[in-house]
């Protein structure tokens, strides 16, 4: 099979094999709406609005600082920050200047963000002028080459009127005070010119951006992406999306200009939240609402809630916890969510019964998609059609792009169609490699008829009909007594009980069958529940080795800060006590 002819009779109807015209720089995406949208809003914070011309002027000024500061083309810069309308600006400037930029989880603690800052070998850093962030920066860059530190307060980025008041009253987050030597993104702004340097970007090979895969297994690896990976992936995403946009139309491309406000739920360090929501607005010439904190309100995801009415949002990227909490917020109906066309699941598995439950309670379509932080971050989709999108799935390889179902123990074997395997993909998205982690690169990927495949070690097939189905991943998987049980099966059908929210399964050691199965569950609110309703749901539904011998309540399920559910810190917990 090459990347074109993925075989299928549900091939979404209109959507081309091929991607043209990704082999561009990624700034250049920010380039073009401002010439073709300069009035246009980019970035919504807090009622405030920065238009792609304002965008522009402020990363061209970025670029031109971090000239000023001897930053070279491949120098690594890194963003502390959250969905701050400060990122775009510095994302792009960045990239402008020919540097790389290191996106860092801005809830890191500050011997994380030490690690990162070390083994990226970062010069500056940007982070926000918050009592938490600001603090944790100061402690992390000691004992690294970061040369600069450059803090970002959003007192200028609020409504006027709406800063002076905060100051006044104290609201603003902001440090203690500011240490010698560190600047303020204001004055970094307000000092540069608005002219970046020549620098001459070699987009299939230059490494743009570098993500931190999570740490699952060890220290995180730093995935180094090209501009190509995003460029490509953004422009397949908006090939591959066909939706109604008006009453009675017919499904169509996302429209470009003032057409669409993407809800910036997710946070952009993470590959998904940045192409998923913050490159698709920016490619589109859209207006992007910036969220700083998801759970932020009372209860907590009210605060979301009352943006995507406010703003009228019409498309949403998110991992399934967040369509989880949309549809088990206890206000839900309060607020007009009829905006929504469609949304994007990603990040980790949709139980079916989520995503029935979130189209009931809004109208919108959600299709679910399939990818990796090494993938920039999409390898699949399910067709945004719903007679043809399969629930389950995770639909079909993107234009250019081609995935296979390997052999487990043998990743040059490829899987008979229908039979579970590890899934490799191959395409424009995949990243150049990890940053200084030969031996990584060395397992991670394989060559097949003269083609580099990403193992991503997660186990699946091809059905009958080409659709790619996730069955787990492959370290997730439990041996109980000789026959496999995958934690998603168990999860999904535990989550058809009415009363529970959230599941998570594990394994954990026994002594005659190897491992058992153990659950942990949240209750949607209100509900009680006893381990033997939940067992004897277990035994109605489910074979006798897949069931849970064990059942533990908990009031919240360990989740990262892009809202997967980490079954690692339940393993661990388990093992140590």
């Amino acid at each position: 099979m090459t990347h074109l002819d993925w075989q299928t009779p549900y091939w979404p109807q209109g959507v081309s094999r091929t991607v043209k015209d990704y082999k561009f720089p990624l700034f250049h995406l920010l380039d073009r709406s401002a010439q073709k949208y300069p009035d246009n809003v980019f970035t919504l914070f807090a009622g405030a609005t920065k238009t792609y011309a304002q965008v522009k002027d402020t990363a061209d000024r970025v670029a031109n600082f971090l000239a000023n500061q001897g930053i070279k083309k491949g120098d690594k810069v890194a963003i502390f920050l959250p969905n701050l309308p400060h990122f775009p600006e510095i994302l792009f400037g960045i990239l402008k200047a020919g540097a790389t930029a290191v996106n860092c989880n801005p809830t890191y603690t500050a011997p994380e963000l030490n690690h990162q800052l070390n083994d990226s070998e970062s010069k500056i850093v940007f982070c926000m002028d918050h009592p938490e962030f600001y603090k944790n920066t100061v402690t992390a860059v000691k004992g690294t080459g970061v040369e600069t530190v450059v803090v970002c307060n959003i007192k200028s980025y609020l409504p006027r009127l709406k800063g002076f008041i905060g100051g006044i009253l104290g609201k603003i987050p902001g440090a203690d005070r500011i240490e010698p030597g560190h600047l303020r993104f204001d004055d970094v702004v307000a000092n540069a010119l608005p002219v970046p340097p020549e620098v001459s970007i070699d987009p299939e090979n230059d490494t743009a951006i570098m993500l931190y895969t999570g740490g699952t297994t060890g220290l995180p690896k730093g995935a180094e992406l090209v501009h190509t990976n995003f460029t490509y992936n953004v422009l397949a995403s908006l090939e591959w999306c066909r939706l109604v946009q008006e009453p009675g139309g017919q499904p169509e491309t996302l429209r470009e200009g003032d057409a669409h406000c993407i809800l910036g739920v997710l946070p952009w360090y993470h590959s998904f939240g940045l192409t998923g929501a913050m490159l698709v607005a920016c490619t589109l010439g859209a207006r992007i609402v910036c969220i700083p904190d998801p759970r932020a309100g009372n209860p907590p995801f009210t605060e979301v809630l009352q943006s995507v009415q406010k703003y009228k949002t019409t498309f949403m990227s998110a991992v399934p916890t967040i369509f989880v909490a949309f549809a088990n917020h206890p206000h839900l109906k309060k607020y007009d969510l009829s905006s929504f066309m469609g949304c994007i699941s990603g990040g980790a598995p949709l139980p079916p019964d989520v995503c029935r439950e979130f189209e009931d309670k809004t109208g919108a379509i959600i299709f679910e998609a399939y990818g990796l932080t090494e993938t920039a971050p999409a390898l699949t989709a399910n067709p945004t059609f719903t007679e043809t999108r399969k629930i389950g799935s995770i639909g079909f390889p993107l234009p250019e792009t081609d995935v296979k179902i390997l052999n487990i123990n043998d990743p040059t074997q490829e899987m008979p169609r229908g039979e579970d395997g590890e899934l490799a993909g191959c395409g424009p998205q995949v990243m150049k490699g990890y940053w200084k982690r030969p031996d990584a690169n060395e397992t991670s990927f394989v060559e097949i008829d003269g083609c580099r495949y990403f193992l991503t070690g997660d186990i699946g097939h091809i059905d009958e009909d080409g659709y790619v189905v996730i069955t787990d991943r492959k370290k997730d998987m439990i041996l109980v007594g000789g026959f496999n049980v995958y934690p998603r099966d168990v999860e999904d059908i535990l989550f058809t009980h009415p009363k529970v929210e959230l599941v998570a399964v594990i394994g954990i050691p026994h002594e005659k069958s190897g491992e058992q199965v153990k659950a942990f569950l949240k209750l949607k609110e209100g509900e009680t529940a006893t381990q033997e309703e939940i067992m004897a749901f277990c035994r109605e539904h489910m074979a006798g080795y897949k069931r849970p011998r064990q059942i533990e309540f908990r009031d919240e399920i360990p989740m990262s800060n892009v809202g997967k559910i980490l079954r690692r810190v339940l393993r661990d917990e388990e093992l140590n006590n």
